[in-house]
């Protein structure tokens, strides 16, 4: 695909190989003439447009290289089917480049005067933004869902009014495959056997023959997003944020990377921010290079304070951390990453059952990591914590946990492999007194992406909802969970009962997002489930997608309200609610 397209987004892509035509001379008619920036429209900041002009050669050695690989390896080193799969073939590899999962072909401008069934609350005054992986061009090889490029589907709220939008976050490495007119950086698809080395090695010749420019970072800001210190962040574990801003029709422009000064280059998808304090927290972690693990502090004021290195024995893919008043939580799990597993014939990413999993107790205010407590848990893969607090001698954490994890699974879907890995919620508790630990299934439910009152974070709450997957891995429905009440782990009946005491169902051939939370009144003086779920839900019968508000209080199976989206939202990751205050105070110039 060449020069985005003004209209709406296409519908659902008929082939996993046709979605886009790149048109070169529309890409190059997209840059301006002045060192290769994009237009003002679409990005601002000169230091991230570092385009690798005149390695024309170079790059077309390039390309026919990756052509040899491609025919070389085509289908040879595909992931095995799931264990319970004997005689089928390997997953499907085009599972998230289709249906609900399909990427749209084009942003959308500010679409306004959408249809409105029942009613906005007020409280919804704002911007609901979520980022979804959105490959901008078709993938060479293999695709791994959390290989696409970060696009944001923005819902501008005004007085009951809803305006609709979607814009790429401008990353460095989508600019400059967008001067190229084609996919060209290593995708975690590929990262399989040795077809895994011989795309890493050709992606090193692109960046040593100045092909590609990495300076600038690699990510692809498509995970989740984080409003703090009135600033707007787009987020992905590979890169430091990028900032975006919203305008006042809705519409969403990339400013460029946030450092903080002293920023690494990479930063966590799931940083928290305290709503107490006005703090912020992190951490990141290194592939295959020490200290694999570092933790971060910002100030209230925006200011990156002494980051905290912290061993760890072998570098383990760490997506999401959790703090409470007094602690942060590490996650130290089951899932490796080691280049030697590419020698190997597998994934560069590996479950190890072997590998002792381990929760880790920070001081959240530690000035390095004398003080850190290990509690030791069976193996397993958490990719998000709920919430986590302190309660007497124990700290309580809730999580989604799996038992195990192949990481090909979302490169070739394959229903065996995901049941074996379903996600459910757990609490574990570890006792400081005695050093020991331990975990409690929460519900027989697979469950992922939760949601609590953000006004908790790392303070007791009471209730966390959660989306509701299906076999194929997709949301149909919302579940509210009371955690002072039991589980009923009899049943994977969708069903009442226990500590489920709300469910919302999408819906015959719908399927849904992250439910966020959003209060109907920041105060924690009214109840803790005062508020609304809003999420995307795209109707398959229809082909069309909407934006559904919910009473997260009643858990009614009517929704408040339903704004009638012009296009189809795919299935993303992570959203964020920034309220017309919010919005009122954005600042855009890093801090001092």
């Amino acid at each position: 695909m060449g020069k985005l397209s003004d209209g709406p987004a296409s519908s659902v892509p008929q082939s996993a190989a046709t979605f886009f035509s790149p048109n070169k001379q529309q890409q190059q008619q997209q840059l301006n003439g002045s060192g290769g920036e994009l237009s003002s429209k679409t990005t601002t900041s000169k230091n991230m447009n570092k385009f690798p002009f005149g390695a024309s050669a170079a790059a077309l050695l390039c390309d026919y290289l990756e052509k040899i690989l491609v025919w070389m390896f085509a289908d040879s080193e595909d992931p095995p089917a799931g264990p319970h799969a004997a005689g089928k073939p390997a997953g499907d590899p085009h599972y998230f480049l289709t249906g609900s999962f399909g990427p749209v072909a084009s942003e959308t401008d500010p679409a306004s005067g959408l249809t409105v069934s029942g009613s906005i609350p007020e409280c919804l005054n704002g911007e609901f933004v979520q980022v979804a992986p959105n490959p901008r061009f078709s993938p060479v090889s293999k695709y791994h869902w959390f290989d696409g490029d970060g696009l944001l589907h923005g819902l501008n709220i005004k007085d009951g009014k809803a305006t609709y939008v979607a814009r790429f976050v401008k990353t460095s490495k989508l600019q400059q495959e967008e001067y190229y007119g084609a996919a060209k950086f290593v995708k975690a698809g590929d990262m399989y056997g040795k077809k895994g080395i011989a795309f890493a090695l050709l992606h090193n010749l692109r960046v040593k023959l100045g092909v590609l420019d990495i300076s600038n970072g690699l990510g692809t800001a498509n995970t989740a997003l984080v409003y703090y210190n009135n600033k707007l962040l787009a987020l992905h574990e590979a890169d430091k944020p990028y900032i975006i801003k919203v305008l006042e029709d809705g519409d969403l422009e990339t400013i460029g990377r946030e450092d903080y000064g002293t920023l690494a280059d990479r930063f966590t998808a799931h940083p928290k921010f305290d709503p107490v304090t006005g703090e912020m927290f992190g951490f990141y972690w290194k592939q295959m290079e020490l200290p694999y693990l570092t933790y971060q502090m910002f100030s209230k004021e925006g200011v990156l304070l002494e980051p905290v290195p912290i061993t760890i024995p072998e570098c383990v893919f760490i997506h999401d951390f959790a703090i409470t008043e007094n602690y942060a939580i590490f996650l130290d799990l089951s899932l490796m990453m080691n280049k030697k597993f590419l020698t190997e014939g597998k994934n560069v990413f590996n479950f190890d059952p072997s590998k002792e999993a381990r929760l880790g107790l920070l001081p959240r205010y530690a000035k390095n990591e004398s003080q850190i407590r290990w509690f030791t848990i069976p193996p397993c893969m958490i990719f998000h914590t709920v919430n986590a607090w302190e309660e007497g001698d124990e700290v309580v954490l809730i999580a989604c946990r799996m038992p195990t994890y192949d990481f090909t699974l979302f490169a070739a879907f394959d229903e065996d492999k995901y049941e074996d890995s379903r996600p459910q919620l757990y609490e574990f508790k570890m006792n400081l007194k005695t050093g020991e630990a331990t975990q409690r299934l929460l519900s027989t439910l697979t469950i992922e992406f939760p949601r609590i009152n953000d006004n908790y974070i790392g303070r007791k709450q009471r209730y966390a909802y959660g989306a509701i997957f299906d076999k194929k891995m997709t949301v149909i429905g919302v579940a509210k969970f009371d955690l002072a009440l039991e589980p009923e782990l009899n049943t994977r009946d969708l069903k009442i009962g226990g500590n489920i005491i709300g469910l919302f169902v999408h819906g015959d051939g719908r399927r849904g997002s992250e439910p966020l939370f959003v209060p109907r009144v920041v105060d924690k003086e009214i109840p803790e489930d005062d508020g609304y779920l809003i999420c995307f839900v795209y109707d398959e019968n229809k082909g069309k997608s909407e934006t559904v508000i919910i009473d997260a209080k009643t858990m009614a199976s009517e929704p408040v309200g339903v704004v009638n989206l012009p296009t189809r939202v795919p299935v993303g990751f992570h959203s964020i609610f920034v309220s017309q205050e919010q919005l009122n105070n954005q600042r855009y110039n890093s801090p001092k």
